[in-house]
């Protein structure tokens, strides 16, 4: 089994590779990953855009444990497709956890896997952008955790919210993967850059720009200092 650092927590590459006594479990732990960032509100610190970003430069690695396909735009989309289900499934459970949880959650102290001030800040983001909210969300970390807790908790309905719901996770799943897999095709191929080589800056350049519109959004909260 891969010996464990808890800085791998943070790590893309140690789920792709992540095996046992030599078996390959790598897709199903990109699978559980994204699942838990909206189904099991862990969504604040799991690497979920690098992540699927480097599954699709790693794809062919991850896939050749279910099936074994000679082309790469079939193993792309089918890692595409079987990680929107995943993420689609994840916002089902986030959202019946707060269509059942109701208030209850404003009122739960803070813990290290729950922060009451996410919550709060998603809702606010929810009431702004209504529906697409969930699209938005999708690519925002923190917000993808909590944004269908807050469609259930606001009720939205059923049919309004899976169909932003499916959209969202496709979008966000094709989009990440396919980038991932064709830019390092790309590079490697005209300018001799393999992306392989470049993992952590990948990471940090990623982390940077999905956590952005975050940090920006926070600065805004912040009232300036008076003189």
């Amino acid at each position: 089994m891969n010996s464990f650092d808890w800085k791998n927590l943070i790590d893309p590459l140690f789920y792709i590779h992540f095996d046992v006594n030599g078996i390959k479990l790598g897709i199903y732990i990109v699978l559980f990953i994204v699942f838990a960032e909206t189904g099991l509100f862990a969504g604040f610190f799991l690497p979920g855009d690098s992540l699927l970003f480097l599954a699709g430069i790693y794809n062919r690695d991850l896939i050749e444990n279910i099936l074994s396909i000679e082309s790469d735009f079939v193993n792309v989309t089918l890692l595409s497709t079987l990680v929107a289900f995943a993420g689609i499934f994840g916002n089902i459970v986030g959202y019946w956890f707060g269509a059942k949880s109701g208030y209850y959650l404003y009122n739960k102290e803070d813990s290290f896997w729950f922060k009451k001030n996410y919550l709060i800040q998603s809702k606010d983001f929810f009431e702004r952008h209504g529906g697409r909210a969930i699209i938005f969300a999708r690519f925002l970390p923190i917000f993808r955790t909590f944004a269908p807790i807050v469609a259930g908790i606001v009720t939205m309905e059923r049919k309004k919210f899976m169909f932003f719901n499916v959209v969202s996770s496709f979008l966000w799943s094709f989009t990440l993967i396919f980038a991932g897999h064709y830019l390092y095709g790309f590079l490697l191929k005209n300018y001799d850059i393999d992306l392989k080589k470049h993992i952590e800056i990948i990471v940090i350049a990623l982390v940077l720009v999905t956590l952005l519109p975050v940090i920006l959004k926070l600065a805004k909260k912040i009232p300036a200092s008076k003189e």
